[in-house]
């Protein structure tokens, strides 16, 4: 059975670069009737937050991202512990006790010689009583797989063949001297134990599954079908790391946008097919294939969303809406013709309550003094309410008919008088919610 997970640290809220991570892995389960894991990697406890487990559910949920189950490396602690136990045995772990100081000195060294700035392996040759004097001294160390200098090879599903020589990279650190177990080995373990099929992420992590790789072969599991999909940038192609704090999902939420919009757009996103904006999810799953995504960073622009969350807005209908409807204070008997109104001039559910205002209270008048006699006439051609659907076809021909104007001389000035505003709704469903016109009527 295909298997994938989400693994997001309770560190911070979830941004549109975690998004893109989490979709993909919950497309490839739901297309394949397999099973979609949320596991919280939570192995850091002073920086993991109770809240920020929430506020990752509460963003999945939002968006229709549903586990089949969650779990938590907190409480998985014994099970790395074994594996490194079982590394231990097998010679492929060590202790190492450089400070961060003395390494920078090394790879410093390193470079200045032309050579790759990878951990020497130092701590190799240290004897039992220099371990002891220097955990006397400085505490224990930090643990290093011990990787096998050959050739790493994976076919990726989105890169391609991949080949890395292990020689060019530092033996990964696995266990900080604190005793905290790091996400390289934690992941390993629970992908082999879970059964983890597939795994999508970031093409920042190539070197992390390359040394996961020989770790999964030498705790004897099988490595997951890896694919790295692109990182983002912003629609200039500058680095989107700085800015992904404004990017948080809930913040993109509070501005109004819509789980389709969102959901549309990162699903095609960096791959060969357009954005297409979907009404529903099953058509995202129907139509998503990993192989078709590019390795070329991507660029986002946040402003995209709001068109498509325009375009989705305006396909609802008013059940979908009635609680926002309600909330921007329109009257139940006036619900659907203002949505049939406002839905094609919004762009967030949010703009519905300046809709509304204008409804309830009016405009400022815009007249030109050459229309303001046209006007003044006019009004007094209005014919008594209620005002319905034919009220504003029969006003402005019998306006036409008075006053010889046609054409753009003559709807322009009547919308600009009524609403203040040169563009808008068609006036034929505005006109009877204009509560103030109503009553002068």
């Amino acid at each position: 059975m295909t298997t994938t997970r989400f693994a997001p640290s309770p560190t911070g809220y979830i941004h549109v670069g975690n998004l893109r991570t989490a979709l993909m892995n919950y497309l490839i389960a739901r297309k394949a009737g397999g099973t979609f894991i949320l596991r919280i990697d939570d192995t850091d406890p002073e920086r993991s937050k109770e809240e920020y487990v929430d506020a990752i559910k509460q963003d999945m949920e939002w968006l229709g991202l549903h586990w089949d189950r969650v779990e938590r490396q907190s409480d998985r602690l014994d099970r790395y512990a074994e594996a490194a136990d079982k590394l231990r045995e097998m010679g492929r772990f060590y202790e190492a006790f450089e400070t961060p100081t003395e390494l920078d000195l090394k790879r410093k060294k390193q470079l200045n010689m032309g050579k790759p700035p990878v951990y020497d392996r130092a701590a190799l040759n240290l004897s039992d009583a220099e371990k002891e004097a220097l955990r006397a001294e400085r505490g224990s160390g930090v643990w290093r797989f011990k990787l096998d200098h050959e050739r790493i090879e994976w076919n990726d599903g989105i890169l391609g063949d991949i080949s890395i020589d292990a020689a060019s990279v530092s033996d990964p650190v696995l266990i900080r001297g604190d005793g905290q177990v790091l996400y390289t080995i934690a992941s390993v373990v629970d992908d082999t134990e879970m059964g983890v099929t597939n795994v999508v992420r970031g093409s920042d992590h190539v070197t992390n599954t390359a040394t996961q790789i020989q770790i999964i072969e030498a705790l004897g599991g099988t490595c997951p079908r890896f694919a790295h999909h692109s990182l983002l940038t912003g629609p200039q192609g500058e680095a989107l790391s700085k800015r992904l704090g404004t990017l948080a999902l809930r913040d993109l939420r509070e501005q109004g946008v819509q789980p389709m919009a969102l959901l549309s757009l990162m699903a095609r996103l960096g791959s060969s097919d357009p954005v297409e904006l979907r009404s529903e999810m099953a058509e995202l799953i129907e139509g998503f294939d990993v192989n078709r995504f590019g390795a070329a960073p991507t660029k986002f622009d946040v402003q995209d969303l709001f068109p498509l969350t325009a375009k989705h807005l305006q396909s609802l209908p008013l059940d979908d809406v009635a609680e926002a409807v309600a909330d921007a204070g329109v009257p139940a008997d006036l619900a659907e013709p203002f949505w049939a109104m406002a839905r094609e001039n919004i762009t967030t559910l949010a703009d519905l309550k300046g809709w509304w205002e204008l409804c309830r209270d009016g405009a400022e008048p815009l007249i030109a003094d050459e229309d303001r006699d046209f006007i003044a006439e006019a009004m007094t051609l209005l014919p008594e309410g209620p005002f319905d659907g034919e009220t504003w076809g029969k006003w402005t021909s019998t306006v036409k008919e008075a006053t010889g104007r046609k054409g753009k001389g003559l709807f322009m000035p009547l919308r600009k008088a009524l609403t203040g505003m040169e563009r808008g709704p068609e006036m034929a469903t505005l006109l009877p919610l204009l509560q103030v016109i109503r009553a002068k009527a």
